[in-house]
């Protein structure tokens, strides 16, 4: 199908695209990669009346890692975090959930901020950003507003972004040293969209217990978030074939999945259970 008629405006900084925002009134959209954007416009899903397109602003292109955590600005590609060496120690699991980003070339478009705005339900990036308890900052026309990723996510397709607001990266927290962690994920075919996915990680005590874990799940309900059942089955106690049941069973029973044409709600919960024990075993191999 045809686009539909739109003005189309390429701002030299951030301050320019906030004010471009904050004047269209509700009616422009960013273009990041345009990944998810261009087709809900080619099939009529979306109809802005202005593109706002931030392809000239580099300063949201980096990956900087501090003390405090990995920044991702909002234009970091996929690929730009697949050939990000640094990635394999700074927060592996992010590496290892964007290889199931899509496709080859899809990857070398969409983007970190596109992702997150967007707010798909089965995309990894907004999981990884749950589960990782990821801050989101936005600009807006009053300044930054920083919101937990935990937060930020609504339902499908959306978020607490203003319509006057740019995304402009998101911190996830340090990775610790000796981190236990997994990424699951089942789709129809390679580069789908997830039926269901697993993020989780853990740290262990002197002996060997686990401590702080994280799993989240995304595909399988109306947003990614955490199950901190799943996560009490797992605190305080060591991996093995019990633990594992446990935490899979507790997962089970606290989500609440949808059908549709792809799945029932009752096959999405027992893949979300039965990835959860596929990657709690991958993650307790680690060394």
């Amino acid at each position: 199908m045809k686009f539909p008629q739109f003005e189309y405006v390429a701002p030299d900084s951030v301050g320019e695209a906030v004010s471009l925002l904050a004047r269209s009134d509700g009616a422009a959209k960013i273009l990041a990669g345009g990944q998810s954007l261009l087709p809900m416009m080619a099939f009529r899903l979306a109809n802005p009346e202005k593109l706002i397109d931030i392809r000239k602003l580099t300063s949201l292109t980096n990956v900087a890692l501090t003390p405090e955590g990995t920044i991702l600005g909002a234009r970091v590609r996929w690929r730009d975090i697949e050939n990000d060496l640094r990635l394999e120690s700074a927060n592996p699991l992010l590496r290892a959930a964007i290889k199931h980003t899509a496709h080859y070339q899809i990857r070398n478009r969409g983007t970190v901020g596109g992702s997150l705005a967007h707010a798909d339900p089965a995309a990894e990036m907004p999981g990884i950003a749950v589960t990782c308890d990821a801050e989101i900052t936005a600009t807006g026309p009053q300044g930054d507003r920083v919101l937990a990723a935990s937060d930020f996510f609504l339902g499908p397709l959306s978020t607490q972004l203003r319509p006057d607001e740019l995304l402009v990266h998101a911190k996830l927290p340090a990775w610790k040293v000796g981190r236990r962690w997994a990424f699951q994920e089942f789709a129809r075919r390679r580069g789908d969209f997830a039926i269901a996915g697993i993020a989780v990680y853990y740290d262990t005590d002197a002996l060997d217990r686990v401590v702080d874990a994280h799993v989240g799940v995304i595909g399988a309900c109306t947003r990614p978030h955490r199950v901190a059942a799943a996560e009490e089955a797992l605190n305080g106690r060591v991996i093995n074939s019990t633990v594992v049941e446990a935490a899979s069973k507790a997962l089970r029973h606290s989500i609440e999945p949808s059908g549709d044409l792809h799945a029932s709600a009752e096959y999405r919960q027992s893949l979300a259970a039965s990835l959860l024990e596929r990657a709690l075993v991958e993650a307790s191999g680690r060394t």
